[in-house]
């Protein structure tokens, strides 16, 4: 069969080389010159495949007012005249219910468990120089009352397979000697040993330079999709710059720009672009002020996490936000923030970099048969997970494409 995957972002790559390895012919389609340019391109680096929580959770909402009055907040909300703005975040409140953010987690846990051994998998068939490292990471937190609400949700995963430990302070610090910066202020942290980081463009790029020397698959960059033309309820063409690309089978992996290509057909899908910021911090080797461990700064919604010679630091949620424009003001307080709780290391040589994440309300990935057409495959949503759930992600769409048996169930990930 013959496949056509829109976007060469780490969920479409991963898609396309799956495909590809299951004896599809493949082309891949992007209007970048090179894979990961867009949302992949430096987002924060921790393959946190135990720690998949979704953002809307049962004290989210309470918390929000607050964040909004703050202006050092990890969220920031700019109000459109939108009508898909509000009602994504009337579905968001909606999944703030405990019940369904104890539901989502679970369900997403099958899916980075997924993602972790096809990942793995994939490492020992593949030679990807991607500064990948078993490191481990520790959810740091400041407020006593929330580590011990930490707990309950340590308590959760444990029963989905999870290994994780709470740590008071001093276990913390004796495990992480460069978190004194934060001195009296860190009530402890959670640990879990297993969890991994790396850098997700250069990821990217190696498996997409793999793909292209694999005879069945094709590389068409610099190319931008203008629409999905459909006939009978299939897509029997995909409209370029190029020229139109016939296939048997259409996979959007095409992240926020998902909307626009499914909107002439009818269909609408509930996602989101939540703007998110990065910085890289160049380290010298044998640097110790950075953490070696991958670190959550869970009040403040800061992530650490060390990629190669790189120390990759983000956070923050924009939430109405256009573009990935960099905006001074958020990098200024982000520097601050990490000066404060890291205040031996050097921002001086800082890169900034800014991305919009393609979330949905529940945080759940979209990975199924589109309702626009027969032969049209959805693998979408990913958000800040899209490095963490690629894989799994990539290795549920391709059986449901195949036919082929399904890794796990597609249910809760159904369009």
């Amino acid at each position: 069969m013959r496949v056509c995957v829109i976007g060469a972002g780490v969920v479409g790559v991963t898609s396309a080389y799956f495909l590809a390895r299951q004896g599809h012919d493949v082309i891949l389609v992007d209007s970048q010159a090179r894979p990961a340019e867009v949302s992949s391109y430096a987002n924060g680096g921790q393959l946190s495949y135990s720690y998949v929580a979704p953002l809307a959770g049962p004290g989210v909402l309470s918390s929000v007012p607050g964040w909004l009055l703050r202006d050092d907040s990890p969220l920031r909300f700019r109000p459109r005249l939108d009508p898909h703005q509000w009602r994504w975040c009337l579905q968001f409140a909606l999944a703030c219910r405990a019940s369904v953010a104890r539901a989502s987690t679970a369900e997403m846990l099958t899916l980075s468990y997924l993602s972790r051994d096809v990942m793995h998998r994939l490492l020992e068939q593949e030679d990807l120089d991607f500064g990948h490292l078993t490191n481990g990471k520790l959810i740091a937190y400041r407020s006593p009352p929330l580590l011990e609400k930490a707990r309950a949700l340590v308590a959760y995963q444990a029963e989905h397979g999870a290994e994780q430990r709470v740590l008071d302070a001093d276990e913390t610090l004796a495990l992480e000697p460069a978190l004194a910066g934060m001195g009296g202020s860190l009530a402890g942290a959670i640990y879990t040993p297993s969890e991994e980081a790396g850098d997700c463009r250069q990821f990217t790029e190696a498996l997409f330079e793999r793909l292209g020397t694999l005879g069945n698959a094709e590389c068409v960059m610099s190319n931008p999709v203008s629409g999905l033309r459909r006939e009978g309820g299939r897509i029997v063409a995909v409209d370029t710059c190029q020229g139109d690309i016939a296939a048997d089978a259409v996979v959007l992996a095409t992240g926020i720009g998902t909307r626009a290509l499914l909107e002439p057909l009818g269909e609408d899908v509930p996602l989101y672009p939540l703007k998110g910021y990065s910085l890289s911090v160049p380290l010298a080797a044998g640097d110790r002020v950075a953490p070696s461990i991958s670190v959550t700064d869970y009040e403040r919604r800061i992530v650490y996490a060390r990629v190669g010679n790189v120390l990759r630091i983000a956070a923050m949620v924009d939430i109405g936000s256009r573009d990935a424009e960099i905006d001074p003001a958020r990098v200024a307080l982000l520097k601050r923030q990490v000066s404060e709780a890291f205040p031996a290391l050097d921002l001086r040589q800082a890169i900034p970099w800014a991305g919009l994440r393609p979330a949905t309300p529940t945080g759940k990935p979209l990975i199924g048969r589109s309702r626009a057409a027969s032969n049209l495959w959805l693998n979408i949503g990913q958000g800040a997970l899209g490095f963490t759930l690629a894989c799994g992600s990539a290795a549920l769409l391709s059986a449901q494409i195949g036919g082929v048996e399904l890794p796990l169930d597609p249910a809760p990930f159904r369009p």
